[in-house]
């Protein structure tokens, strides 16, 4: 297994194009992956999981591309 890479929520911001308060709202829905407590006042998200969202998200669209 490969080294863990911790991502801050500016860089989730950037990756996604998500706003902060929606990155918490599709986490508190189940549908974001869930940040790391890092510090008692920091988090962080895995990078793997951010990535294998945005993935996820690239593979819907282009399984309805083929539906259509």
């Amino acid at each position: 297994m490969g080294a863990i890479v911790i991502i801050r929520l500016n860089d989730v911001k950037k990756m996604t194009g998500l706003s902060r308060s929606t990155i918490y709202d599709l986490i508190s829905k189940g549908q974001f992956p869930r940040q790391i407590k890092l510090t008692k006042k920091s988090s962080g998200w895995i990078l793997h999981e951010t990535q294998q969202w945005i993935d996820d998200r690239i593979a819907a669209r282009d399984a309805e591309m083929v539906d259509a």
